[in-house]
């Protein structure tokens, strides 16, 4: 039982990585063989405006998506568990973007924001406002990009919390009802405080998930307009696959791989502590 994982395990995920870093420190091209240049491709990473400014881009685009999403998705999840009818018709809605592919969901999103003929600006101009140009704009790329993102991720968002608030314990809320607490006081006495471990399992998830954002971007904007949405995904699919920086594109998967392990020894690190306070 196990060996087969291990295998599994050693192949598609070890082995990738043993070679992103071993290339890491070489300067390959695809076509010519490696060759070994040290530390000479993080060195380029701190000279690189295009790389730093994909990192402030991505912490920009991670600070909005996630605590948004997260906010949307307990509010839905609150009213799918408070008796809300026809709520597996909501709940279905909620989650669709979720197993649909990004790159549909793209195109519709393509539609809506497009200047001419798309429906956000035809509902502006029906109030009397003329809608910008929402992608092909500096100011309001990014918010449309992080609009998207917010919208995508919180059927995910929302179903943890649901299956949290069904685990919590009815005692509970009956003894704090008998005590005459309100439900505003019995959401941040009790509610809040026990979702305590599926608040940072979702909240980790979310940051890895949105350190990770490159479907969207890559239809919606092509990481423009001047690179005002090119996220460190993007970026390392760009040195990669378009200028064929091989050795420099894995220097910059190690120094993303780096922060998303960071996240996730944090990610365990918390929920144990929360699990042994339990």
């Amino acid at each position: 039982m196990v060996a087969p994982a291990l295998l599994h395990a050693s192949l598609w995920i070890g082995l990738p990585v043993v070679a992103s870093v071993v290339l890491a420190f070489t300067k390959y091209d695809v076509l010519t063989a490696p060759q070994f240049v040290g530390l000479d491709n993080f060195r380029d990473m701190l000279d690189d405006a295009v790389f730093r400014k994909s990192i402030v881009n991505t912490v920009v685009y991670t600070f909005f998506t996630v605590p948004f999403g997260m906010a949307l998705g307990l509010l839905m999840a609150l009213a799918l568990h408070t008796g809300l009818k026809a709520r597996g018709i909501f709940r279905t809605a909620i989650f669709l973007p979720q197993v649909t592919a990004t790159v549909a969901i793209a195109l519709v999103w393509l539609w809506i924001y497009n200047p001419r003929n798309g429906l956000l600006n035809a509902l502006l101009a029906f109030l009397g406002i003329d809608g910008p140009a929402w992608l092909s704009s500096t100011t309001w790329a990014m918010p449309s990009v992080i609009l998207v993102g917010i919208w995508q991720g919180i059927g995910m968002k929302m179903l943890i919390y649901l299956a949290a608030l069904q685990s919590l314990p009815k005692e509970l809320y009956e003894a704090a009802s008998v005590d005459g607490a309100s439900k505003v006081r019995q959401f941040f006495s009790i509610t809040l405080p026990l979702l305590k471990p599926a608040t940072f399992f979702v909240l980790i998830t979310s940051m890895i998930s949105a350190f990770q954002s490159f479907d969207q971007i890559y239809i919606l904007t092509d990481g423009g307009p001047a690179n005002s949405t090119t996220m460190m995904t993007y970026e390392i699919y760009k040195s990669a696959f378009r200028e064929f920086r091989v050795g420099y594109a894995c220097a910059q998967s190690l120094v993303l791989f780096v922060l998303l392990m960071g996240f996730t020894l944090v990610n365990r690190r918390i929920m144990g502590g929360t699990r042994g306070h339990s």
